[in-house]
């Protein structure tokens, strides 16, 4: 009963006695620090656990975010591969058009490791038509021609081996010659070029069409080195591939009516394969 009845004279103070409302603020201001401390565990583990929280989604949009750039890369390398793609493509579509031959379009997919043999391999065989002896070309040139099968790959000789031979003319005089591999990724020598024969650097050779392999007018080589010795009867001249022996990957096989025999190709009876197999 006191302390209702010392209630209700304090609501009547209250109400009624200004000097009340003063006391009430200095209250509120005395019991200030104890609300505070009172508030503090709460307050602080809300921020723990908002920094937690915080922390946590931030770890995964973190991760979500390398995830992203990781793949844009990805994506950014494929389309640049597809553009070199493209490219090379439409190099080898430009080279269709000066073919009057059948083409097909296959991949290498393996080189040779011998370092005495330059040779690569493409990822069709004689279930899809290929032959031996089929010449082989990229956007560039002449890279050389098939001389092993498999059911479903076939090994390709480049024109810089030590055992390929080609029939060539100058294109500015229509000189012919013979077009020998030396062993070097990006050299060859023709022979018994006389040394009075008009032949200069930087002159293109194109396929002959001597022996009717490889299309007349293609790209072989040009030029780098021509060596004129006066104690000698020929002249020592040296080319550089057309074809991008080392860097191309799609390649073109050119059709022929009348494939070449095995026999024309056996390199244990003729250490030179030529354009006419002999």
């Amino acid at each position: 009963m006191i302390v209702l009845l010392l209630s209700f004279i304090l609501i009547a103070a209250d109400v009624t006695w200004n000097g009340m409302r003063q006391g009430r603020a200095y209250i509120a201001l005395i019991l200030t620090p104890v609300q505070w401390l009172v508030d503090l565990p709460a307050e602080v583990a809300d921020e723990v656990s908002d920094v937690v929280v915080d922390r946590g989604l931030l770890m995964k949009e973190n991760a979500r975010l390398k995830a992203d750039a990781l793949l844009l890369e990805q994506k950014g390398q494929q389309l640049a591969s597809l553009t070199e793609e493209n490219k090379r493509l439409r190099a080898l579509l430009s080279g269709r058009q000066r073919i009057p031959d059948e083409v097909t379009l296959v991949e290498l997919i393996g080189v040779n490791p011998d370092p005495f043999q330059h040779q690569v391999i493409i990822d069709q065989g004689s279930e899809d038509g290929i032959y031996l002896g089929q010449p082989v070309l990229d956007a560039g040139g002449v890279m050389g021609q098939v001389v092993e099968m498999s059911h479903y790959t076939s090994r390709v000789m480049l024109i810089t081996d030590t055992r390929h031979a080609i029939p060539v003319e100058l294109n500015r005089t229509g000189f012919r010659a013979i077009a020998l591999g030396k062993g070097e990724p990006d050299e060859l020598e023709l022979q018994h070029v006389s040394d009075t024969t008009d032949i200069q650097v930087g002159d293109l050779l194109v396929t002959s069409g001597l022996g009717g392999r490889f299309p007349r007018g293609y790209p072989v080589a040009v030029v780098t080195e021509v060596i004129h010795d006066p104690g000698q009867t020929f002249s020592k001249v040296r080319a550089k591939p057309s074809a991008r022996l080392d860097k191309s990957r799609h390649l073109l096989l050119v059709d022929r009516a009348e494939p070449i025999e095995p026999a024309d190709l056996d390199a244990s009876a003729d250490p030179i394969i030529t354009e006419s197999g002999e």
